[in-house]
């Protein structure tokens, strides 16, 4: 049997409720691949977490982050005595080259989740050419991520390999479901929305995602839409509620539209689904270099239209003008391409939920993590 270590930044604990979106891919991938492959996930050390545990099948062992040296050192050392197959680095490519060195007898794979750790200030040119070209291969999960890397270090093309993300549709219900009919209801009494029209941004508040331009837009929806109301999900970091100035700004432009957006700060990952049942259509605003755009998938699950930007990878998950809509990342149009789309949206239930249908349907076909796990079994096999 196949044994593969998989090592997390140490930035947040595997499982967590408050972690960040690399931790949730191993969480939800790694034990996919139980029992084909003897699993084991290196992590950092959390509240009312063992030192060693269980994950549905797959072995975590977890360690103090106290300071990033450190914590790589203490993973080192326990893989000396595994000796594993295979060892995958979880976005963080200065450590593949280190790797290489001290375990010359395993395969070393970088799984890239973002273009972040191959830029500044982490890596220049010339670091990244060194840690993508001692890795064994190479995993992204989007064709823009190959491509964004091919075009720097072409060296390197032949060893990626695209491995879309997916979700755990079981947690996500649409309004077609009983289930999703009775967290719509609630949520909206809860906060008093009635039956309003309801267009919802779950994400980090930082300028690459775009929310200037959603709310920019929220004038020209008001004009198709009267009763529209935006709620903007998520907080600057991932667990935390603390305003940047950049967030800050945002509240205060949303102040000339009282009664038409809402703000919601950090919520968990595990209650997000409730917010996306009480929703009527996603949008994802982004205007940065979104490798892939997990939660358009998840959106999709809870059978929202989606109305996403062209930006990266989210053009491989939202089919335009069928499961939602795509629009330009153009700053002097996105705010109406925007606004044209939500309004109509909207202002259609019966396309709307079509589109959400579709959405659903090409989530269980293709972006489930039993589809992640089974495409990196194949890769192993080539």
């Amino acid at each position: 049997m196949l044994k593969a270590a998989f090592i997390t930044p140490g930035a947040f604990p595997v499982p967590s409720a408050m972690g960040g979106s690399v931790e949730r891919v191993v969480e939800k991938v790694v034990p996919a691949l139980v029992p084909r492959v003897d699993a084991t996930i290196y992590g950092r050390k959390g509240k009312r977490l063992l030192a060693r545990g269980n994950l549905h099948g797959a072995k975590v062992e977890r360690f103090p982050a106290a300071n990033k040296g450190e914590y790589f050192r203490r993973v080192c050392g326990r893989l000396v005595r595994s000796r594993p197959d295979v060892i995958q680095v979880e976005n963080r490519p200065l450590w593949v080259p280190r790797l290489k060195r001290r375990f010359p007898g395993s395969r070393i794979w970088l799984n890239l989740h973002s273009t972040t750790f191959i830029n500044a200030p982490y890596l220049t040119p010339a670091q990244r050419k060194i840690c993508l070209q001692a890795a064994d291969y190479v995993q992204v999960n989007s064709e823009f991520l190959r491509s964004y890397i091919q075009t720097r270090v072409p060296t390197a093309a032949h060893k990626i390999r695209v491995n879309h993300l997916g979700v755990d549709v079981s947690r996500f219900y649409g309004s077609s479901a009983p289930e999703g009919a009775a967290m719509r209801e609630e949520m909206r009494a809860r906060h008093g929305w009635g039956n309003r029209p309801i267009a919802i941004y779950v994400g980090r508040l930082v300028p690459q995602k775009g929310v200037k331009h959603l709310l920019a837009a929220i004038p020209l929806i008001r004009a198709a839409v009267p009763d529209a109301l935006i709620v903007i999900v998520g907080s600057a970091r991932y667990g935390s509620h603390r305003e940047t100035g950049h967030v800050r700004r945002l509240h205060q432009i949303a102040k000339r539209m009282k009664g038409h957006v809402h703000f919601q700060p950090y919520v968990s990952h595990r209650d997000i689904p409730r917010w996306f049942a009480m929703a009527d259509a996603a949008v994802v605003p982004s205007v940065g270099r979104e490798a892939f755009g997990l939660v358009n998938l998840e959106a999709m699950a809870a059978e929202l239209p989606v109305v996403a930007t062209r930006a990266g990878g989210m053009k491989e998950i939202v089919v335009d003008g069928y499961t939602g809509f795509l629009v330009s990342t153009d700053p002097v149009s996105i705010a109406s391409e925007l606004a044209g789309k939500i309004g109509f949206l909207l202002a259609n239930g019966e396309v709307r939920r079509e589109m959400g249908r579709r959405g659903r349907e090409r989530v269980l076909t293709n972006f489930q993590w039993r589809h992640t796990a089974d495409r990196w079994l194949g890769f192993q096999n080539e």
